[in-house]
């Protein structure tokens, strides 16, 4: 969420973001509501002033036994009463109707994020090793998976429909496997305190980090329904509950409503969690595999910190997410998100990109992490403070990342230790994870 007194110091500013983000100016209406929203604040604290005075004066009228003061002043107060309610009803349908417009508006990037409108404006930031060599031409994972009888599309789709997957013996081991690891490295060695979180959340939690309003078809909803005892019959009375997305909105909105204490700072958080997308701005896109689905398994990374620290925590982020895969010995790109190609609430992205020799024709780099930094945006939808030094509520900064995304870690690993028989080679630091076992193989 933006901050209005912001906008109002500075609108060119806010604009030249919003452009580098590919919208147009938004000030002038915003401001147009700013000063409609004013103007009736000012009008009803006048009216609520001017009641308070003349009752008062009311008194001091009949003191003196001057009742015709009194009688016009009796008066004056009873239209103050009259019209009051309504000058406050405008000042809060003008709060409401700047809410609802400000919310809408995603953050502004910072000004070292490079321009443009989509990924082919994003910036390589760095390489880790290299593609390997193969002596065939390597399969994808769901070829993979078929083969060896563990990975089952249509068992998943009699169930469930498209974009499920049912994972079996040594791949289902695997991918437990991997996120286990990921726990103990994260928790470990990199200070992240882990936690269960919820998996169902309130409208306003998925506010908090920005998932409503603006995605809230790309959501799977459940409704909590009660029945109530009425004269004329049951009444259902319902409450709507989301599936996260991602952990990072349990994750984030701990903090929400709170004031900390600044030796609370940084305040990291993991967790390993099912996600749920209904990935309604996806549709046609990744259709074959695990490499999109509606369910899928992810351990989170979030941080909250001061605003003097969110930027050097980002870096930090993104090197803890970095290491899983340079333990699992994977070949991965690193680049920075162009303006346009950012999340919502992102002011700074690094998306990591792992190698994956049986995509496409001849193999292809995909998103397994992203890692953000989003300032106080989340911490103003959510009223998420600490107190510092001066004892003054400031807001938090929030940071949140993918350390990193199971499904795609586990498909990964697969096209990347496949070998020619088919049989999946276990990577050294996942074995201790499965009993020693070092091949996932056919049974025989």
């Amino acid at each position: 969420m933006h901050d209005i007194k912001a906008i109002r110091d500075n609108p060119t500013a806010f604009d030249a973001g919003l452009k580098r983000r590919g919208l147009a100016p938004l000030s002038p209406s915003l401001l147009a509501i700013d000063e409609r929203r004013r103007a009736a604040i000012r009008a009803s604290e006048q009216a609520q002033a001017r009641r308070n005075s003349a009752s008062k004066e009311i008194g001091d009228a009949k003191k003196v036994k001057d009742e015709a003061r009194a009688a016009k002043l009796m008066a004056e107060v009873a239209e103050l009463k009259t019209t009051m309610p309504e000058l406050e009803l405008t000042a809060k349908t003008a709060d409401e109707e700047l809410a609802k417009e400000l919310a809408a508006i995603p953050n502004l990037p910072l000004d070292e994020v490079p321009d443009g409108v989509d990924e082919h404006g994003n910036a390589q930031r760095h390489v880790f090793g290299k593609k390997r060599e193969y002596g065939f031409a390597p399969k994808p994972h769901d070829d993979l998976g078929s083969a060896l009888g563990y990975m089952d599309f249509e068992a998943a789709a009699k169930l469930s429909g498209a974009r499920f997957v049912v994972l079996k013996k040594g791949l289902a081991r695997l991918e437990r496997a991997i996120g286990q690891f990921m726990l103990d490295l994260h928790t470990n060695e990199h200070g992240y305190t882990e936690i269960n979180p919820p998996l169902l959340v309130r409208d306003a939690v998925m506010f908090g980090t920005g998932q409503l309003p603006k995605f809230e078809d790309d959501q799977f909803w459940a409704i909590k329904g009660e029945l109530l005892a009425a004269a004329d019959g049951a009444l259902l009375r319902s409450e709507r509950l989301g599936l996260i997305p991602t952990a990072e909105v349990s994750l984030t909105n701990l903090v929400r409503e709170s004031i900390l204490d600044e030796k609370e700072l940084p305040m990291r958080l993991t967790a390993l969690t099912p996600c749920f997308r209904a990935e309604a701005g996806a549709a046609g896109r990744d259709t074959r595999g695990m490499i999109r689905q509606h369910q899928f398994t992810k351990v989170e990374l979030v941080s909250i910190t001061s605003p003097e620290n969110s930027r050097d925590e980002h870096e930090r982020m993104l090197a803890c997410a970095e290491e899983v895969l340079r333990r699992l010995g994977l070949h991965y790109r690193v680049m920075t998100l162009c303006a346009g190609d950012m999340g919502f609430s992102a002011q700074k992205t690094y998306d990591i990109e792992v190698w994956m020799p049986g995509q496409g024709d001849g193999g292809a780099y995909r998103e397994i992490s992203s890692c953000s930094v989003c300032g106080d945006f989340q911490a103003r939808r959510m009223d998420a403070r600490y107190r510092g030094p001066d004892g003054k509520p400031r807001f938090v900064h929030t940071l949140n990342g993918s350390g990193t995304a199971v499904g795609r870690a586990l498909i990964a690993v697969m096209e990347t230790y496949q070998q020619q028989d088919g049989s999946i080679a276990v990577p050294d630091v996942l074995q201790p994870y499965m009993g020693g076992l070092k091949v996932i193989e056919h049974d025989k």
